[in-house]
């Protein structure tokens, strides 16, 4: 009787129209995404998602991405629907998908509900902390039948990156800003998963209290609040100034202490298993300022 009453109040609680039998999980939406059996056909429609994938197990389960999945390499051969941009809508159908991963904010709201008319399952990636890198692996794993993977990788992220949070995240506080663009100049505020490993490494993003995820900020108001390390994106162009557009400012702290930081940005803003690397390379540096403090 009391097993009966058990599997009736479970019954209650699942999604209208699911079963026992079913996959569920809620994605970064708040919104529960449920399958009849594991995903077989998946379409990634962002870079950090088909990394996502990758470590996950689901590989070869992505018949269709989008523009710059070109990690790891094996990604550079899954067949392109279209950018951040625009999307070809036929070509999804064509590839008869039974799961979409999108990004939230980096798809436009009018891409998202043209994918949500398609009847197919939708699941929103949109990791802003850290942590969620691994929540993401392990919901992953569960929509692709490929728990044991995901939880494994799953696993080891968490370990890297609780090791770099016990050896930096209690060090003196560095105050730090983080540049995505020069022209404006535009930064990261603490919606962003990078401010989230800038606190991780012991740093404080300057810029965290905006409202807007990623915000233009005048030279001025970077001068104001006189941060003691900048970072930006390596140079692929010498003719772009990125950073460099500071040094003439001799009387700020991150350059009359040489603290311009250049890192590998993908390692940070894309929000995969590769941040541990970026968070890795981040402390680093933000220690190294600390040590040039007269």
């Amino acid at each position: 009787m009391i097993f009966n009453r058990f599997i009736v109040a479970l019954c209650l609680a699942l999604p209208a129209g699911a079963s026992l039998a079913d996959i569920s999980v809620v994605d970064d939406a708040g919104v529960r995404v449920t399958l009849a059996a594991p995903a077989q056909r998946v379409i990634s429609m962002a870079p950090h998602i088909t990394e996502l994938l990758f470590a996950a197990g689901g590989g070869e389960r992505i018949v269709g991405a989008i523009n710059f999945s070109d990690y790891p390499e094996a990604a550079k051969k899954i067949p392109l629907v279209g950018s951040n941009a625009q999307i070809d809508m036929e070509r999804v159908i064509a590839l008869k998908p039974d799961l979409l991963i999108v990004w939230q904010s980096g798809n436009t709201g009018r891409q998202l509900e043209q994918l949500g008319k398609l009847g197919i399952p939708v699941f929103h990636s949109e990791p802003t902390r850290i942590d969620q890198v691994a929540d993401s692996l392990t919901r992953l794993g569960r929509l692709l039948g490929t728990e044991k993977v995901a939880a494994v990788a799953a696993a080891r992220f968490r370990a890297e990156v609780a090791a770099l949070g016990a050896r930096y995240g209690k060090r003196a506080p560095v105050r730090v800003f983080y540049q995505i663009w020069d022209k404006p100049v535009y930064t990261l505020s603490g919606k962003h998963i990078v401010s989230d490993a800038i606190r991780l490494c012991g740093g404080e993003n300057v810029f965290a209290g905006l409202k807007v995820v990623a915000p233009s900020v005048s030279v001025e108001a970077v001068l104001q609040e006189n941060p003691e390390a900048i970072f930006g994106s390596e140079q692929y162009d010498p003719g772009e100034a990125g950073i460099g557009i500071w040094k003439p400012y001799r009387s700020m702290l991150a350059v009359e202490r040489g603290n311009l930081f250049r890192i590998e940005g993908e390692l940070l803003t894309r929000p995969g298993p590769r941040v541990a690397q970026g968070v890795a390379q981040l402390c680093e540096k933000i220690d190294l300022a600390r040590q040039r403090r007269k």
